[in-house]
This record gives structure tokens, sequence and C-alpha cells, in this order.
């Protein structure tokens, strides 16, 4: 087990078994030291995370679906990485969607769920340039992020 599933496991966070594509597309692709995750939709343990933000949902459960998208990008990113992923150096991009009403608008306090969780597991390393947008989702989820990552070569 690598030293940051160590600390997650500390934090009380197990990773999930990476998810399979839903459809014709790669979970991720590799271009030399840059690893492209596909969208991770809000899924945890208990089945899906569904809402509307701006109706059903308030903007912490949102920032804890986001945050579970997040863990679902870690999964992906430990599959790419050969099962270490103390070979992830730093996450370089999220782009983050946020199932919302049209007049919802804080969709950016929504994705802080994901940016949050990835700078207190890893520092100044999980600081990332980030999109953060209103959407309409797959099966009614409340967020979706993919990811760019780096890893060592």
């Amino acid at each position: 087990m690598s030293s940051l599933e160590i600390k997650l496991n500390q934090m009380g966070i197990n990773l999930p078994s990476a998810p399979v594509p839903a459809a014709n597309y790669l979970p991720f692709v590799k271009v030399g030291k840059i690893v492209y995750v596909s969208g991770q939709i809000s899924v945890g343990s208990n089945g899906l995370i569904t809402g509307l933000l701006g109706e059903s949902m308030t903007i912490e459960e949102g920032m804890i679906a986001a945050k579970q998208c997040a863990i679902n990008l870690l999964a992906q990113v430990k599959v790419a990485c050969d099962g270490d992923l103390d070979s992830l150096e730093r996450v370089i991009k999220l782009g983050g969607f946020v199932n919302s009403t049209q007049d919802f608008s804080d969709q950016p306090s929504v994705i802080n769920g994901a940016s949050d969780f990835f700078v207190k597991v890893l520092g100044e390393n999980g600081r990332h340039a980030r999109t953060a947008v209103g959407a309409t989702l797959p099966l009614g989820v409340a967020v979706e992020i993919d990811g760019i990552f780096q890893i060592k070569p």
C-alpha cells in the first residue's frame, strides 16, 4: 500500500475500485508523464449521489458529491500508475460540472469540495487550475469532474 493510500486511510477514506467506462471511451489516457482522467460522476459506497443544486441539494451536499468525484479520480490515477499511487506528482487541472438550476450561480463553491480534498491530501501539489460550470448531468448525478494529473515517469 502506498504512503498516499495510508494517509487516505488515516483520513477514513478507502479508495474504491476504479469504475469502468459506461460507453465507448477510455477511463484515462496516459501521454508521457500526464494522465487525462475521464469524468467521474458522484457515486459513493451507497450508490449515485443525485440532486439538483439550487433546488434539491445544498452547497454542502454538493461539496460532498464533488469530494466523492475526487476520490473516484484518484482511483483511476492509481490504475494508471499500475497500483502505485505514490507515483502521483501533482494535480494539474480539474473540470467541474454541477447539475444545477438556471438560477444557481455558485458552482465554484460546490467544486471546492474536490479542490479542498486534493489540497488536504497532496498539499501544494494538490493545487490546480480549474473550471466550474453548471450542466445537465447523466443519471441525475449532482457532480461530474474530470482531471489532468502529472505522474512520475
